[in-house]
């Protein structure tokens, strides 16, 4: 019999752009992997970058997320945290101290081997942080997707260290920046180009967004009331997992019933949690920018030149 704990509710990435409450007690959870390692505790943060898996039919794709990830968030997927924490025991216990209380280790999860060779190649400035942040960077390359893309079906992928130091920066900012995007979605503002109407009446509960017919993406029929309108085309590039990132949105902020146990999940209630009515919408619209300028970043990453 497993005892409930209040403390094992955390909040996870379920799917991209999409939060789900997890009970992660080692009783309901069978495998719960490293994931152990990477969140100890509710109050240590950390960074992890989430691959597709081997044998994907997918094309691959990558995401980072700062908090425990479901194992298809990618399919079948791999992740690399930017930290791990090991338990560690007060060898010699005090009676000041609190006897069930654990403390955790810190370790990089960037090697001290590849911090080396890359101060080598780039100086000494050059922390495990930026060859973080570099890696987000290069596995955006679509220049790298497409040089190595039956590599990637069979095996992790490979990380080379760019030629020239302009360029290993390039990559690390702007896996940096993407990081910013893609952590912080949520707070990031409406693209300015979209139109929105139907917003004044204050109805935001929505049911199923669509788009008016099949093939026209550039209109999102929210809801009975609210239509958004002008999404430009480029917004729909960055696919994560198979699907564009607004697609995301739309297919996981619907009503939906489960036939064997008559539950019924509505992303409205979310809305209501927050105190905030217009939260699928916000969101809605954030992603958009989101995708605009991912893609924007991705456009502009440096050639791929290595030995």
């Amino acid at each position: 019999v497993a005892d409930f704990q209040p403390e094992k509710i955390l909040l996870s990435t379920y799917r991209p752009f999409f939060k789900q409450y997890l009970y992660f007690g080692d009783k309901m959870i069978h495998r719960r992997g490293q994931m152990q390692e990477f969140f100890p505790t509710p109050a240590i943060k950390n960074l992890i970058i989430c691959i597709s898996g081997i044998g994907a039919s997918k094309n691959f794709s990558i995401l980072i997320t700062d908090c425990i990830p479901d194992i298809q968030l990618q399919f079948n997927g791999q992740c690399f945290p930017l930290y791990y924490y090991e338990e560690s025991q007060k060898s010699s216990p005090t009676l000041f101290d609190a006897g069930s209380e654990n403390e955790f280790i810190r370790r990089d999860g960037v090697s001290d081997f590849i911090l080396e060779r890359a101060q080598k190649m780039y100086g000494n400035r050059v922390t495990k942080e930026d060859i973080f942040y570099y890696v987000y960077g290069i596995l955006h390359s679509p220049e790298y997707r497409t040089r190595f893309a039956n590599d990637l079906k069979k095996m992790l992928p490979r990380i080379p260290l760019v030629d020239e130091l302009r360029e290993f920066w390039l990559f690390s900012k702007a896996g940096r920046e993407l990081a910013e995007l893609h952590i912080n979605y949520e707070t990031v503002p409406p693209y300015d180009g979209v139109t929105v109407i139907g917003t004044e009446k204050g109805l935001f509960n929505v049911d199923k967004m669509r788009f008016p017919k099949k093939g026209q993406k550039d209109t999102i029929l929210y809801n009975g009331y609210i239509t958004i309108s002008n999404i430009p085309d480029k917004a729909y590039d960055y696919v994560v997992n198979g699907k564009s990132a607004i697609e995301w949105i739309m297919e996981r902020y619907q009503i939906t019933t489960h036939k064997e146990s008559g539950i019924t999940n509505d992303p409205n209630d979310w809305a209501k949690e927050v105190g905030n009515p217009r939260y699928i919408l916000d969101l809605l619209l954030s992603v958009i920018n989101v995708s605009v300028k991912t893609v924007g970043i991705v456009e502009a990453l440096p050639e791929l030149k290595f030995l």
